[in-house]
């Protein structure tokens, strides 16, 4: 009896050497140090985010003003950062600590707009290319709030 699918000692041979080149160029993730570099720049930002408010309301800012300066502060420093090519590397090694605030968002509006303005020009770059990768985001953002609205005001009737 014939054993299935065996393949020539050449063949096995390429399949071999393939194997072990796809394990030489996978990169390997230790999740336990990517959860831990997460924390960290969260954590980061996250204190510099308080830092703007305790700053603002030192200023005179009231407490509903003071997180608004927090955020446009955020933004701001993130796009500063992403504009001087900093901010990709640190979100490269942070990981999700860097994207998921405000931070990322801003980075995600603000690198395509960079990239593309030199590439295509002001209008077609910039323009047109700045919502690429936040597009979606705020698409499904306002999509998911209006559903979840409908879903609510229904609930409120029965």
């Amino acid at each position: 009896m014939m054993k299935k699918d065996t393949l020539p000692p050449e063949k096995q041979m390429q399949q071999k050497e393939y194997n072990e080149y796809v394990k030489q160029v996978t990169p390997t993730y230790s999740l336990g140090g990517n959860m831990a570099k997460a924390f960290v720049v969260g954590g980061v930002i996250c204190c510099i985010g308080q830092g703007i408010i305790n700053l603002a309301k030192a200023c005179g800012a009231d407490e509903e003003m003071a997180p608004m300066w927090c955020t446009l502060g955020l933004i701001f420093f993130s796009v500063l950062l992403t504009g001087l090519n900093i901010y990709p590397t640190f979100a490269k090694w942070g990981g999700a600590g860097a994207l998921v605030p405000i931070t990322g968002f801003a980075n995600s509006v603000a690198a395509p707009a960079i990239e593309f303005r030199g590439s295509e020009g002001n209008v077609f770059g910039c323009g047109a290319k700045i919502f690429t990768i936040c597009g979606p985001v705020i698409l499904y953002g306002i999509f998911t709030s209006w559903l979840l609205g409908v879903v609510y005001w229904v609930w409120g009737i029965f």
